[in-house]
């Protein structure tokens, strides 16, 4: 991987502009400071009372919030809150060095990533689909030949996310004192205010020496490829304990490991979205992928280690084509987008040639709005969404934590879709006021209306009879 380094075409332009541009936000200014705060102190006690709750207090909510209420929140927090142990430690260096190496070592193409705002183009390599293999391939035989059993992992987890809540923050704290005083390109800066700062980054492309880069490695390497390595530490750790694996265990790590397998296999596209390629490295990117997405994005198979359900052949089966189906139609999605992107629009979307808009101010942009995008322009956050909810449904509805990170992801990409047609609104007017999510979530909840509130009211009552069978 090589230090981004400055097209021909945009050189001029970034010659004149200054060197460190702050990040911008795109909300007001209360709603800034409200969300980076609340993120900031609220985030880090959550992984652990999920934690806590999944594992501890049989996913319940209300036996949760009983203890919080008994003991009071802050002696309640402390009475639960595992502190880092050696063996955490060793896991989470043991697993993050290996994933380092791996990137730096495993051949891969070169893979030049969108002109960043500065001028700079970021090249990378592209390994993670390798990398994904030899890392499962690896966990999987250190299991099978009893060098190392996964599931003490599991035994560890609590332990686990409280050395990443901690070291973590440790390492955003680096990014902010390196975006400083070393920044690698450019395309860094700063806004005056230390919070915002910390929180959105100092720099886009952060990178240790010449070819190690860290957002890579922080949202790939560490974030998703744990992700797909707690799936399996789950489905073992349930197969150690009742001498087999439930079929709704199975479904959800089927799913999951199916959604980060699609991801590697695009992980180059990964490199040129809003992730990468608009939000700098810090606590936001960089600690949730370190942190949140472990915690949070395998909770339901964290629930379903202690909590196996019989769906029965046929149920699982159904479960399963489901998810598969929005797992390659979000895929596809990404992929015709790459392609329209790729050959300047000249290239066959379902057979025809593609419609778009190149109508611009201040910048001459494409706008793919045939195949999946003539449908809406967030298209693909649909089936996204709903490949979450497959592989959290096989845990049913005895509880309503295992549905947290579905309900996360929707909120995360109604805001998502709002700070990317904010950003795009700055460099084209569209020609397609309709097209965005609620355009296409508003009729088909209208055509389907009865049947989704039947599952909304279903979710809500379930949590209001655990509570009232709580009290």
């Amino acid at each position: 991987m090589a230090k981004p380094r400055a097209s021909a075409a945009a050189a001029a332009a970034a010659a004149k502009a200054p060197a460190s541009t702050p990040p911008k936000t795109v909300h007001s200014a209360l709603v800034t400071y409200a969300s980076m705060l609340s993120l900031l102190s609220l985030c880090p006690p959550f992984v652990i009372l999920l934690w806590y709750t999944m594992v501890h207090a049989d996913g319940s909510v209300v036996r949760a919030y009983e203890h919080l209420r008994e003991h009071g929140v802050l002696e309640g927090l402390k009475a639960i809150w595992p502190m880092p142990t050696m063996a955490a430690w060793k896991i989470i260096f043991g697993f993050g060095l290996f994933e380092a190496a791996l990137q730096l070592l495993l051949p891969g193409k070169r893979f030049e990533g969108p002109v960043s705002p500065s001028g700079n183009v970021p090249v990378y390599k592209a390994n993670g689909l390798q990398a994904y293999a030899v890392t499962l391939i690896t966990y999987l035989s250190l299991w099978w030949f009893g060098i190392f059993n996964p599931a003490i992992v599991y035994d560890h987890l609590g332990e686990i996310y409280s050395a990443l809540v901690f070291g973590s923050f440790v390492f955003c704290i680096f990014l902010y004192i390196k975006g400083h005083l070393a920044p690698s390109s450019s395309d860094s800066g700063s806004s005056g205010n230390v919070i915002i700062d910390f929180y959105w980054g100092m720099e886009l492309y952060p990178r240790i020496g010449k070819h190690f880069d860290i957002k890579v490695f922080t949202n790939c390497r560490f974030g998703m490829m744990s992700w797909a390595v707690l799936a399996v530490t789950y489905c073992i750790k349930q197969y150690e304990m009742n001498g087999r694996v439930a079929d709704s265990m199975l479904v959800n790590t089927a799913l999951m490991l199916i959604y980060v397998t699609k991801f590697f296999w695009w992980e180059s596209g990964y490199w040129c979205t809003m992730d990468i390629a608009h939000d700098r490295a810090g606590f936001y990117i960089c600690w949730g992928c370190l942190v949140w997405v472990p915690s949070i994005y395998t909770s339901p198979g964290m629930y379903l280690v202690n909590h196996p359900v019989n769906l029965g052949p046929q149920l699982a089966l159904s479960i399963l084509l489901a998810g598969i189906l929005c797992i390659y139609i979000n895929y596809d999605c990404d992929r015709q987008r790459q392609e329209f992107r790729r050959t300047n629009g000249k290239c066959s979307i379902w057979g025809k040639a593609p419609s778009k808009t190149t109508n611009g101010e201040t910048k001459s942009s494409l706008l793919l709005t045939s195949g999946w995008w003539g449908l809406s322009r967030h298209f693909h956050y649909v089936p996204e969404i709903l490949s979450a909810f497959f592989w959290t449904v096989p845990a049913l509805f005895d509880h309503f934590l295992p549905y947290f990170y579905v309900i996360f992801l929707t909120i995360l990409l109604f805001d998502r879709a709002k700070r990317d047609d904010d950003r795009c609104s700055s460099k084209i007017r569209f020609g397609l006021i309709g097209f965005n999510l609620l355009s296409l979530l508003y009729p088909t909840l209208t055509q389907m209306s009865q049947r989704c509130r039947q599952i909304v009211i279903f979710l809500v009552s379930s949590l209001i009879g655990e509570m009232i069978a709580g009290s």
